[in-house]
C-alpha cells in the first residue's frame, strides 16, 4: 500500500514540477529563418504567392501522391491542410492547419534593399501553445525540426530564384 501510495504521490508532484516549468516557458512559440537572393523582389514573389509553384522549391511536394493542391491558394501536404490567407507586395501569410495539433502561422515576407539588387526572405512560423506541459516542453524541439526544413527550402527557392 505505502508503495502505490509513493507512486501516486511522485506522479502527482512531477505533472506539478513539468507544470510550473511550463509556465515559465512561452504561450506562443516563433521559428524564424532567413537568406538573400540576388534578385529583385518581383523575381522571387511568383514562387511564393502560388502554391502550384511551391513544388519547384519546397521539398517533399513534387511527385508526392500525399500532396493535394486544390488551388493556387490551398493545398493538403499530408495530414496538413496549408491555405494562403493573405498577399500583399511584400507578404505572404499562409495557414497551416494539421489533422491534430495547434495551427500555425506562415509568414514569408520579401525585404529589398535600396538598389534592389538583393532580396531578404525571412520566413517565419507561429504557433499558439496551451497551458498543457507536454505541449510547452514539446515546443522546444519546433526549432530543430522547422527550423532544419526551413533552411533547406529557403536555400532550394535561392538556387532557383538565381539560375534564372
Amino acid at each position: 500500500m505505502k508503495l502505490i501510495r509513493l507512486i501516486l504521490i511522485s506522479i502527482l508532484v512531477l505533472f506539478v514540477l513539468a507544470s510550473l516549468v511550463g509556465t515559465l516557458m512561452p504561450s506562443t512559440v516563433l521559428v524564424s529563418r532567413a537568406i538573400n537572393v540576388s534578385a529583385e523582389k518581383d523575381s522571387v514573389k511568383p514562387y511564393l504567392n502560388n502554391i502550384e509553384q511551391w513544388k519547384a522549391w519546397m521539398e517533399g511536394m513534387d511527385n508526392n501522391t500525399a500532396v493535394k493542391i486544390y488551388s493556387s491558394s490551398r493545398a493538403m501536404l499530408g495530414k496538413t491542410t496549408v491555405e494562403i490567407t493573405g498577399i500583399t507586395d511584400s507578404t505572404v501569410i499562409s495557414l497551416w492547419t494539421p489533422a491534430t495539433g495547434s495551427k500555425q502561422l506562415s509568414t514569408i515576407r520579401l525585404i529589398s534593399d535600396s538598389i534592389r539588387r538583393v532580396t531578404v526572405v525571412q520566413w517565419q512560423f507561429e504557433q499558439k501553445v496551451k497551458w498543457y506541459p507536454w505541449e510547452k516542453l514539446g515546443s522546444i524541439m519546433n526549432d530543430k525540426i522547422l527550423g532544419t526544413m526551413m533552411e533547406k527550402n529557403l536555400n532550394d527557392l535561392k538556387t532557383l530564384v538565381e539560375k534564372k
